[in-house]
C-alpha cells in the first residue's frame, strides 16, 4: 500500500551516504531537509548533489531567520545559583548573535538550547548581560536561545540568510524554510529576496507572534511547519497540541502544506525501535492533517536514519485512510475551489481508482489534497520544480511529463501514465485540469472515464496522425 503521508527528513552525518540515502528513499523519505543553522555552504552543495541521485526528491533548505543563537568559545558546565557573564561580540567566553540588552530587563528568563538551561536576567549593561544559573548543565556552542515574553527586534533575515537565499537560487532547492515567522511581513521579505525563481516558502511557527498572525501568515506563505521545539519553549509545552491542531486545519482549509516537526521519534536517535507515546504522537499528527512530518536529529545524527523512516511510514500507514475531512462544505471561493469540492463530493459517491490533475503550478492538487479524498491524486506537470514541490502534498504522487500535448491532453495524459506504471487499463480515472485559462491556478474541467477508453482514443489519433 503506497504511503500518502510525507517524510520529510533532515539530512546530516548519519544520512549522507549515497547509499543510505538510497535506502532511506526506498523506505519512504519524500524530501530532504538541509539546517544551515549548522554546517557551510560547501557541505550543502555536497548534500544537494547527493539528493540530486534520487528522482524526485525535493530539497527544503531551512534558513535562521530572526533567532538567537549562543557561541562558546568552549563548553561552559554552570551549577545551579551560578552567575554567567556573557556578550554580544567576541570576546567574551560566551557571547549572544543578537544584542538584546536594551530589550530586557533584570528577572526576564533566557532559555538555552531547547529549554534545557534556564537562566534569569540579574543585570544588564551595554555590550554585556550577567545571568544567573537556574539549573545545572552545559552551555554548548551554536545553541538555540529563546526569552519568552519578549517580543525581540531581530531582523527578519540575517546575513547569512540573504547568502542561502542566493545559494538556493543557484542550486535550484524546491522549498525554504524560514524559521520563527512572526508576520506576513517577514514572508514578503523573504519572497522579495526569493524574486521569480519559483522556490515554494514554508514559514516555521514556533513563537507567539507566528501564532498570533497564522491568518496573515498562511495568505502569504506556500505552508507552514509546526517547528514544537521552540513553541513550547515560547508558550509552554502544555498549549502545543492544540496549537497543532488549530494551525494545521487553518493550513488545510487554505490548501497549503502543513508539517508537524520536532522530537517525533526522539528516541531512535540512540534506539532501534520508538516508544509508545512516540508513535501515538506521529500517528495524531497524521490524524489531524498533517501533510508531511518531520525527522530532526534521528536522520542527522541518529544511530537509526534508515530504521526510522520505516517506522515513521509504518505509523503513517496504519492511520492515515483514518483521516477525515475538515474542510468546511459550501464556503465561497474561486473556479478552483468549487471544482475541488465537486471532486471530493464525487468521490464519496462513486469509486474512482485514480484522481488526475494536470497543474502548471501544483495548486490544484493541494486543495484537492485538503479534503482527503480516498482515491490517490496524481499530479501531472511540465515542470520538475512543480512536480518536485508536489511530493510534500498528502495523498498525491507526481508525475513530470516533458511536453504538453498541443491535442487530446486527456488521452495523451493518460496514455503517459500507463506507460510510467501508474494507471491500469481497468481503472476509472476522474480528471481535472485548466482548459483555455490564462490564470495559472486556475482548474475548470471534470472529466470521468475509464483508462481503456482514453488509451484506445489516443491509438485511434496516432492512427490519424494526430
Amino acid at each position: 500500500m503506497q504511503k500518502k503521508t510525507k517524510i520529510l527528513c533532515t539530512l546530516g552525518p548519519a544520512s549522507m551516504s549515497r547509499g543510505v540515502l538510497a535506502r532511506m528513499r526506498a523506505a519512504g523519505m519524500d524530501a530532504a531537509r538541509i539546517n544551515t543553522a549548522h554546517g557551510e555552504f560547501g557541505q550543502y552543495a555536497k548534500m544537494i548533489a547527493e539528493v540530486r541521485t534520487l528522482d524526485g526528491v525535493p530539497v527544503l533548505l531551512d534558513i535562521k531567520g530572526p533567532e538567537i543563537r549562543v557561541r562558546v568559545k568552549k563548553p561552559i558546565h554552570v551549577k545551579e545559583g551560578e552567575t554567567v557573564h556573557a556578550g554580544f561580540a567576541p570576546g567574551k567566553n560566551a557571547w549572544f548573535s543578537y544584542d538584546f540588552s536594551r530589550e530586557v530587563k533584570p528577572g526576564d528568563r533566557v532559555l538555552i538550547d531547547g529549554g534545557k538551561l534556564c537562566f534569569t536576567v540579574k543585570e544588564v549593561s551595554r555590550g554585556a548581560v550577567r545571568l544567573c544559573a537556574f539549573n545545572d548543565g552545559v552551555i554548548c556552542n551554536r545553541k538555540g536561545v529563546n526569552i519568552p515574553g519578549r517580543s525581540l527586534k531581530v531582523p527578519s533575515l540575517s546575513k547569512k540568510d540573504v547568502e542561502a537565499i542566493t545559494f538556493a537560487k543557484r542550486h535550484g532547492v524546491e522549498f525554504i524554510a524560514l524559521s520563527f515567522t512572526r508576520s506576513r511581513e517577514d514572508v514578503r521579505e523573504l519572497k522579495r529576496r526569493i524574486g521569480k525563481a519559483g522556490i515554494a516558502v514554508i514559514a516555521k511557527i514556533e513563537n507567539p507572534e507566528g501564532v498570533k498572525n497564522i491568518d496573515g501568515i498562511l495568505a502569504e506563505a506556500d505552508g507552514v511547519m509546526v517547528a514544537r521545539g521552540d513553541l513550547g519553549v515560547e508558550v509552554g509545552t502544555e498549549k502545543v497540541p492544540l496549537i497543532q491542531k488549530e494551525i494545521i486545519r487553518k493550513a488545510n482549509e487554505r490548501g497549503k502544506i502543513a508539517i508537524t516537526a520536532t522530537q517525533m521519534l526522539e528516541s531512535m536517535i540512540t534506539e532501534p525501535f520508538p516508544t509508545r507515546a512516540e508513535t501515538s504522537d506521529v500517528a495524531n499528527a497524521v490524524l489531524d492533517g498533517s501533510d508531511a512530518v518531520m525527522l530532526s536529529g534521528e536522520t542527522a545524527v541518529g544511530k537509526y536514519p534508515v530504521e526510522t523512516v520505516k517506522e515513521m511510514a509504518k505509523i503513517a500507514r496504519e492511520v492515515e485512510d483514518r483521516v477525515a475531512c475538515k474542510v468546511e462544505m459550501g464556503m465561497p471561493g474561486d473556479i478552483s475551489s468549487v471544482v475541488s469540492e465537486a471532486i471530493y463530493r464525487a468521490s464519496e459517491q462513486m469509486k474512482f481508482d485514480r484522481i488526475v490533475t494536470i497543474t502548471r503550478s501544483g495548486h490544484t492538487a493541494r486543495i484537492i489534497s485538503r479534503y482527503r479524498p480516498g482515491p490517490p491524486i496524481l499530479a501531472v506537470t511540465f515542470s520538475e520544480t512543480v512536480r518536485n514541490q508536489c511530493a510534500l502534498t498528502f495523498g498525491v504522487t507526481p508525475y513530470y511529463m516533458p511536453r504538453k500535448p498541443k491535442h487530446g491532453l486527456i488521452a495523451r495524459t493518460a496514455k503517459f501514465l500507463f506507460e510510467q506504471g501508474a494507471i491500469s487499463e481497468k481503472d476509472v480515472l476522474l480528471f481535472t485540469a485548466g482548459v483555455l485559462t490564462k490564470r495559472e491556478h486556475e482548474s475548470n474541467l471534470i472529466e470521468i472515464h475509464c483508462a481503456c477508453e482514453l488509451l484506445e482514443a489516443h491509438k485511434e489519433r496516432m492512427r490519424r496522425g494526430r
